[in-house]
């Protein structure tokens, strides 16, 4: 059985993919699965592609492994896409997502509805022998007026999802997967990933 590395140590994205593979031949593990720990990759891509690129890059050279890393981020079309690749450490480090949400909120204060458009990307990248791969996906939307929902993480309380009229906070974690661009990024590479095996 082959050995898939997720660059992450967030134990949700591994075993979301894990159920995604299962009856392949890939043995899905984490980060935290390494017999080592690594320095962190430090994200310098001025796109999610790049990011992704290079984190995948990093471990694989590391461990020798067949890896997949994920960069992803909300782009609010008012703000000339801003945060994109920076989402994670928009207002600074340290900030807290709410302390993010109110900081976007407040950019955001006079721009009406109509105006209001935004988008979660997700890129993966697979790095490999042989392989090297992109995988994207994305979820349109438009960002609230205030947080709603008490699900998910990150700006998902403000995110609101066109199909259902509710935040991405206020989705099941069932109807997030199918609709969110994780998710939508993910099947594309567990397609890629299923169809080496044969």
């Amino acid at each position: 059985m082959k050995t898939l590395l997720i660059a992450t140590t967030n134990q949700g994205k591994v075993a979301e993919l894990s159920a995604l593979l299962a009856g392949s031949q890939f043995r899905v593990i984490g980060l935290a699965g390494l017999p080592e720990t690594y320095p962190d990759v430090e994200e310098t891509g001025v796109t999610f592609a790049e990011n992704a690129l290079l984190k995948a890059g990093y471990y694989h050279a590391q461990t020798g492994l067949l890896t997949l890393a994920d960069d992803s981020g909300l782009e609010v079309d008012a703000l000339d896409g801003r945060p994109g690749v920076y989402s994670a450490r928009y207002g600074g480090e340290g900030m807290t997502s709410a302390g993010q949400i109110r900081l976007l909120l407040g950019e955001l204060k006079d721009v009406p509805e109509e105006r209001r458009g935004a988008r979660f990307v997700c890129t993966i990248a697979l790095v490999g022998k042989g392989i090297r791969q992109l995988f994207e996906g994305r979820s349109e939307g438009t960002i609230a007026f205030e947080p709603r929902g008490t699900g998910g993480f990150g700006y998902d309380p403000i995110f609101i999802d066109p199909e259902s009229g509710r935040s991405f906070a206020e989705l099941t974690r069932e109807e997030k997967a199918a609709r969110g661009h994780r998710g939508k990024a993910i099947r594309e590479a567990a397609t890629f990933l299923s169809n080496q095996t044969r």
